[in-house]
């Protein structure tokens, strides 16, 4: 029975990474295809995360400006480079008007991913490339979306993700929240997270 045992547990993780590989290629091809953003609040007060949510609202609504006519990932990065300056400006204005002096940095980042469900998709967990606000310590709770294809900034690109991204990408991002997929790519994405 021991034997059988021992041979039943090699051949489970055979399956189950056989039966993820295709998904898991698809989500780790998503990180070439997705601008995402990533704000971090100063600290968890009330008042802090209120200060982040206003610099959301504000990034947002210039990155609408910014990516009309945005056709692809790589145009949303330039666009993104070419508008950092301002970006980081106009948050810290933002900052100012609510009565702080936090400095705020800007960057574009190559940064891990938790898995993260929104209302219709999900982004499964991976390296991402990211807008990066860090307001003040930035040791707050943090707040993330999608730049590119437009999720967070309204129809800024005009391309829904259905658009922007291959079939076998959209089908990740569709699939159903509860799919055990998921916390595959997570588990393994966090390994490999932990090296890196």
């Amino acid at each position: 029975m021991r034997k059988l045992f021992n041979c039943m547990i090699p051949a489970l993780v055979i399956a189950v990474l056989m039966a993820t590989a295709p998904f898991y290629d698809a989500c780790r091809a998503l990180g070439d295809d997705v601008l995402r953003v990533h704000i971090i609040a100063n600290s968890d007060s009330a008042a802090d995360q209120s200060l982040k949510l206003a610099v959301r609202d504000r990034v947002a609504q210039a990155c609408s400006d910014y990516y009309l006519g945005c056709e692809s990932k790589e145009q949303a990065r330039e666009i993104t480079a070419a508008h950092l300056r301002e970006i980081g400006q106009l948050a810290a204005a933002v900052v100012r008007e609510h009565g702080f002096d936090y400095p705020v940095s800007v960057e574009m980042a190559e940064m891990y991913f938790d898995t993260r469900y929104y209302e219709d998709f999900t982004m499964p967990a991976g390296m991402y490339e990211a807008l990066r606000l860090r307001i003040g310590a930035g040791e707050g709770q943090n707040w993330w979306c999608v730049i590119y294809p437009a999720l967070c900034v309204g129809a800024a690109c005009r391309m829904s993700m259905e658009d922007g991204l291959s079939g076998g990408e959209y089908r990740v991002v569709s699939a159903d929240r509860a799919d055990f997929r998921f916390k595959v790519v997570e588990w393994f994405e966090g390994f490999l997270n932990w090296f890196r």
